[in-house]
């Protein structure tokens, strides 16, 4: 039986339940029989209906048959109501649909607003207003738990290679065996997410952003440059450029003035931290930027003090604080104000923090063996990360992805590497001969493939001699040889998938030092090859070091295959922000556009696209190196 005292206390207003805090865990509810039958006639057709108007989003079609499969196997019991109140679980799930902005969720998918006034209604113990109140909290129940677990869209919509499908819960019993009677709430949803330290960090990052964006409004746009800006050099607005840069913590300090009046001498204080010092001057710095005045109290005798003169000088200051601010922003991070700088400092926080809410979406697709793989691209970031047993970050290197024009974007999905191959010959597309190569032989005759490190074989690999038109219809392989010069490096790494996509080497060394580096066919390109070699070989039989690595890969055989003691999951990702290993938030271009994409379709509103699709290899990506 439910504590006397507590149930006071339930009693004492509607609203206050709904601001509850998690305070489940010393309050079981136990079930009884169904409450009346006239409770389960109402409750029965809204269930059957799949549409209940009140709804924020009436149309719940898509876990409809979930719903009944619970009332049904709970003999259409009450489940978040008792005595004209809601739960003590009920109370704490809305407050978590309240505070759904935090996970990078719509509270409204969950009817946030809307369950004050059902809380309200409760009161007059109607049995239609319980089994609305009843159907809806289900309903929002059963939409936060899964898009928590699995995100809102199935990641099979844009054509990522992600199943999910592994990780859904079956609803009617989790809600049933786990949610209606939870001594924690709180604790509960912690549960349903990634365990994953990188979700976890990217959260708080998303808190902060969030917080920062309060801070920040609508801030007045920082005039463009016609040319880089360097130290020593004027900048009209460097005042407010300075109050940008503290507010995401990139400048400590107050800017320094060198055109305005000194000040008379204080005690000194401590200096204060990026944050701080943003929260302490940021309206001044954009207010001076405006010409506006601060307030200040009447003066009847003394004399007014000497106006502001904005200083406009670039400081080394500002340049270290901008080179800080282009290294987490996927920039060429050397302190120049540039126009794609500026232009990226008038991004406002508000587009940081739905950055960061993409990459939570994005993080909740992964199954588990996936969400702590060991190998992991990060596409927009044009990095490769390896990470040990413990999941620590062990090396991380520059990589070559697909291009963004054409359909040589690199596929999103998920895989196990298998071998490795040293001095691989590669196999031509015949996209590729058709666009690239088959022009050359026309003007040149086919003694131009011999004269490029080109060869032609059947399919067993035995040399022929062929003609233009056979080799332009695909009718012979057309491979380049090994070696140097070979397109795909000295070594490839192997997780066989029907993409063709690949990591392998480059003798292209000089678009690592790119700052952007999207120039691939479809394949990743890594700069440290031989160092990821002995890391993914570290385990074989053969103990393979540097020295045998480098020897394997400048004067071994040709096609050496070697295959993993232990295969290696890999994650071939896309987020457009990350928490990095220091803890500090970077941001990067949406070069592929599954930003966009994905905030389009959550746009358009509940139901969203949640049904596994068929992945077409062919609908996106293109030739592969």
């Amino acid at each position: 039986m439910m504590n006397p005292k507590f149930r006071k206390a339930l009693t004492l207003s509607a609203l206050s339940l709904v601001l509850l805090s998690g305070g489940c865990k010393r309050f079981r509810k136990t079930r009884s029989k169904p409450k009346s039958d006239a409770f389960a006639d109402q409750l029965k057709p809204i269930v059957a209906s799949k549409t209940i108007k009140v709804m924020h989003w009436p149309n719940y079609a898509d876990y409809q048959p979930l719903v009944q499969t619970f009332y049904d196997d709970r003999n259409y019991e009450v489940a978040w109501v008792d005595n004209g109140q809601p739960t003590a679980q009920a109370a704490a799930f809305i407050q978590a649909f309240q505070s759904a902005a935090a996970k990078g969720l719509n509270a409204e998918d969950y009817d946030a607003s809307l369950w004050t006034d059902r809380t309200r209604k409760l009161a007059a113990k109607d049995d239609n207003d319980t089994a609305t109140f009843d159907a809806a909290m289900t309903v929002s129940v059963m939409r936060y738990i899964s898009d928590l677990r699995i995100g809102r869209v199935n990641p099979t919509h844009f054509n990522f290679d992600i199943d999910v499908q592994q990780k859904k819960y079956d609803l009617p019993e989790f809600v049933s065996d786990n949610a209606v009677d939870a001594d924690d709430v709180p604790k509960l949803i912690a549960s349903v997410e990634p365990d994953s330290d990188q979700y976890r960090e990217t959260e708080k990052a998303l808190a902060h952003y969030n917080d920062l964006a309060k801070q920040q409004g609508t801030p007045e746009p920082l005039p463009a440059v016609d040319k880089p800006i360097t130290s020593g050099g004027h900048y009209p607005a460097a005042e407010a450029l300075a109050a940008r840069l503290q507010l995401e913590g990139d400048l400590a300090g107050e800017p320094t003035a060198p055109e305005a009046p000194a000040p008379a001498p204080a005690p000194e204080a401590p200096k204060p931290t990026r944050t701080a010092a943003a929260r302490a001057s940021i309206g001044k710095a954009f207010a001076r930027a405006r010409g506006k005045s601060q307030a200040a109290p009447a003066a009847t005798e003394a004399a007014a003090p000497p106006a502001h003169v904005p200083s406009t000088v670039y400081t080394a200051d500002l340049a270290d604080a901008v080179k800080h601010y282009q290294s987490r922003h996927s920039l060429t991070a050397n302190g120049q104000l540039t126009a794609a700088t500026v232009t990226s400092l008038n991004v406002p926080l508000t587009a940081r923090s739905q950055q960061l809410a993409d990459s939570l979406e994005r993080l909740r697709w992964l199954p588990d063996p996936y969400l702590h793989a060991p190998l992991q691209v990060n596409l927009p970031e044009f990095v490769l990360r390896g990470f040990g047993e413990d999941h620590q970050q062990q090396f991380k290197m520059n990589v070559v992805v697909g291009q963004v024009v054409g359909e040589h974007q690199t596929p999103v999905f998920t895989h196990m590497m298998k071998y490795v191959i040293f001095r691989p010959f590669w196999n031509v597309p015949v996209s590729i001969i058709k666009k690239e190569l088959a022009g050359h032989i026309a003007k040149s005759g086919v003694g131009y493939l011999e004269a490029h490190n080109f060869e032609t074989v059947d399919a067993k690999g035995a040399h022929v001699n062929a003609s233009a038109e056979s080799i332009e219809r695909g009718g012979v392989v057309v491979r380049e040889k090994p070696g140097p010069k070979n397109s795909l490096g000295l070594i490839k790494f192997m997780f066989p998938n029907e993409y063709d996509i690949y990591l392998h080497s480059t003798p292209a060394q000089q678009l690592f030092a790119r700052s952007r580096r999207d120039f691939s066919h479809g394949c990743v390109r890594v700069e440290h090859p031989d160092q990821l070699a002995v890391w993914v070989l570290q385990n074989t039989p053969r103990n393979w070091d540097l020295q045998k690595v480098t020897d394997a890969m400048q004067n071994g055989a040709d096609n050496h295959q070697v295959n993993l003691t232990k295969q290696i999951p890999i994650v071939i990702f896309y987020a457009t922000a990350r928490v990095d290993e220091n803890g500090q938030v970077d941001f990067f271009d949406d070069i592929y556009h599954y930003d966009k994409q994905l905030e389009d379709v959550l746009a358009k509103g509940m139901p969203y696209p949640s049904q596994q699709q068929h992945v077409d290899p062919k609908t996106k990506f293109g030739d592969t190196t």
